[in-house]
This record gives structure tokens, sequence and C-alpha cells, in this order.
């Protein structure tokens, strides 16, 4: 499942995911996406994981390929998650990230202030 988060404003939009996550579901957001683009150019997207995520490689592929066709659209993304294999990830990539322009943050779930904080900046 995927929902919006109350904090989420203009440009910026915070998401929480957590269980199966359907090929139509992942369409509905990818569409919601594309709005928020089309109305303010560029976004910053706040992503909570619960940790329990499961979901096909069809939408995994459809999850890339938005995110490279709309990376130059991106600011700043910030993970939270208490994932600490996912932190690793993100500051591995984070170098990749700042080549393309988008600044990328990962916070513990405990942190979630800081990083709509940071996502808002």
């Amino acid at each position: 499942m995927i929902s919006k988060l109350p904090e989420s404003k203009d440009a910026t939009i915070g998401i929480e995911i957590s269980g199966k996550i359907s090929t139509e579901e992942e369409s509905k957001w990818i569409e919601v996406f594309d709005k928020l683009i089309e109305e303010h150019g560029d976004i910053n997207v706040l992503v909570k994981l619960d940790g329990r995520i499961n979901f096909g490689i069809d939408v995994a592929f459809s999850d890339l390929k938005w995110t490279f066709k709309n990376i130059k659209n991106m600011n700043k993304l910030a993970l939270v998650s208490d994932s600490k294999v996912l932190g690793l990830l993100v500051a591995a990539d984070s170098s990749f990230g700042k080549l393309v322009g988008v600044s990328e943050k990962h916070f513990e779930s405990s942190k979630l202030a800081d990083a709509w904080e940071w996502v808002k900046e």
C-alpha cells in the first residue's frame, strides 16, 4: 500500500510504503508524481518505508523507468527507514545523485521530523 503523508505541500510530497504494491497502485502514484512535475517543474520527495514491502519485478521496473525518465525534475529525496542496508545504499548512491542534481539523504524512522525539515528546505 502507498499512502500520501499529510505534511505534503506544494512541490514536496511524502509517501509511506508498506505491504504489497500492485502494478495498478504503482501506476496510480506515477500519475500523481507526473502531475506534480507538470505543476511545479521540480519536486522534493520523502519516502517512508516500514520494512515490510512486497512488490514484483514489474513494479520495480516501472518505478526504475519512471525515476530515470524524471530524475532531472527531482531536487531532494529523503528516505526514512530503520534499515541499515538502505542507509548504506543511499550514502553510496548520493554521489551519483549529486552528479545529476539530486540531493539524497537517509533518516531513521525516529527522525521523521528532521527528514521533513530537510526535504522542505
